[in-house]
């Protein structure tokens, strides 16, 4: 089994060499989920668990759909401003990515038994709404100059049987012995000298269209089931360059290298099934307890992936009686369907009423993420997908490890108006700590209730930090470092019936 150490330069990898069949990336992008909902959800850091009442119930705890008093509709329409700074080869580059979404859509359509009824089943609410749970909308770039060490020549000195090795040979960039592949002697002088940059974009989203129902007991106990159907979309498209800035004179041995760009692109579409039940408890006019499990989401997933090499050459070479000055290679996209399921969550929560005044709440969340599973898509009988899962399979048992999520937040009010604040926490999902990877997010909310209308706006700013390396080399592999920072603001508009 590979050791640790390896595992973690390729999990850095991320698309940049996805040729490779880095899966086990893919295991923690599609599973690693972030809170979203409704402006009031969000405002209240996502911690809503045991306080009900709202569509962003669907997607936690559907038994919150029980506590309704009135039908309801509301729209979230949110924007997200991102920035990245990363710092490669002694260099730090900033890079940033925004984009228009839809936080939340929905419906619950409220049966409430009059007063008079003694029936202890006093009310059951159907719900229905689009809740975002992802995004990964990202753009980084760095730039700098990597040692002789650390270049694209020496890592095109090694063929690991990639896209990259094959197209590096297509273009004249490396050579074939009886002892294998090597760069020639032409491109000497600019080993150790490149200037390098990478700028890597990625979009998409994941999309969650729930259906369930809650129900009331008396009042006092809150039950509900839901089940999510999860459209999920990303593409990356990265594209590296490699420059010799220096200029020698004509005829000059080993010049011969200009520049290269290597670019590659990856597009995966699917969707998936889960589903949810939960409890909340009102142990008082004061005390609310809350809990809910998700089962594993098991997703059908569609990649197509592409990749181009370009290279351009100061002085030109002679190539089967045959002088050129630049050459270009690309690979025709390939297509692969495989399967997924996400890790089974568990969460519990707490929330205290403070009379007509608002509440403070709590959330904790607990995933598995080694628990991952990747297989093959056979579910079309003419494609007969046979990829050896087992090997990745293992890696992600070997990479990741469980999480507590944390959550709490809290609403004051005002007559008509309210007022949020909240504080989540995901914990880092590898097992390996030299890196920190938690993600922390800062929340802000305010709201506006009148007799059939609300409107609520929240804002969410949080950072990340993530590790990233544009080739594996036998020893010193480079790490760009990528400290990520995002603001989300998200106005909701909703109207009761």
């Amino acid at each position: 089994m590979k050791n640790l150490k390896y595992l973690l330069a390729v999990a850095f990898l991320g698309q940049a060499s996805y040729a490779f069949a880095q899966y086990e990336v893919d295991a923690l992008r599609f599973s690693q989920t972030q809170f979203g909902g409704t402006a009031r959800t969000l405002g209240i850091g996502g911690a809503n668990v045991a306080v009900g009442a709202d569509l962003s119930s669907l997607a936690t705890n559907p038994a919150g759909l029980g506590m309704y008093q009135r039908s309801e509709f509301s729209f979230s329409p949110g924007l997200g401003l991102g920035n990245t700074e990363s710092t490669a080869f002694g260099t730090t580059t900033t890079d940033a990515r925004n984009s228009l979404h839809i936080g939340s859509l929905g419906a619950a359509f409220v049966n409430r038994r009059p007063d008079s009824d003694s029936n202890p089943w006093r009310s059951g609410t159907f719900a229905l709404g689009l809740t975002r749970i992802n995004d990964f909308n990202q753009s980084f770039r760095y730039r700098g100059n990597p040692s002789r060490g650390q270049d694209i020549f020496q890592r095109l000195s090694t063929d690991r049987r990639q896209d990259l090795d094959d197209l590096a040979y297509k273009t004249y960039l490396t050579e074939e012995d009886s002892k294998g592949i090597y760069v020639p002697s032409d491109y000497s002088l600019s080993r150790g000298k490149l200037t390098q940059e990478e700028t890597v974009l990625t979009t998409g989203s994941q999309t969650q269209f729930d259906f369930g129902y809650g129900a009331s007991y008396k009042d006092r106990l809150y039950i509900g089931g839901a089940i999510g159907l999860v459209s999920t979309r990303f593409s990356s498209t990265s594209t590296l360059k490699a420059i010799d800035p220096n200029t020698y004179p004509a005829g000059t041995e080993g010049a011969a290298f200009s520049s290269l760009t290597y670019r590659e692109t990856l597009d995966t579409r699917g969707s998936g099934i889960n589903a949810r039940v939960g409890a909340i408890y009102r142990a008082s006019d004061v005390l609310r307890v809350g809990a809910s499990i998700q089962t594993p989401t098991y997703m059908q997933l569609s990649e197509t992936y592409g990749a181009k090499m370009d290279a351009a050459y100061d002085q030109p070479i002679q190539v089967g009686g045959k002088t050129i000055s630049s050459s270009s290679e690309s690979i025709d996209p390939g297509a692969f369907d495989y399967a997924l399921t996400t890790p089974f969550r568990a969460s519990g929560g707490v929330a205290a009423i403070i009379g007509k005044h608002g509440f403070i709440s709590g959330d904790v969340e607990y995933v598995n993420y080694s628990s991952a599973r990747l297989s093959n898509d056979n579910s079309d009988p003419a494609v007969n997908n046979s990829y050896d899962f087992g090997p990745t399979n293992d890696d992600v048992r070997q990479l990741y490890h469980s999480t507590v999520n944390l959550r709490v937040g809290g609403e004051l009010r005002a007559d008509i108006f309210r007022l949020r604040a909240g504080y989540a926490r995901y914990g880092d999902p590898y097992k390996e700590n030299s890196f920190d990877r938690t993600q922390n997010y800062f929340t802000l909310g305010a709201g506006l209730r009148q007799n059939n209308f609300f409107i609520d706006v929240a804002g969410v700013y949080s950072t990340n930090k993530r590790f990233y390396s544009p080739y594996v080399l036998e020893t010193d592999t480079p790490v760009v470092g990528i400290d990520g920072s995002r603001y989300t603001t998200t106005l909701t508009a909703g109207w009761t019936f």
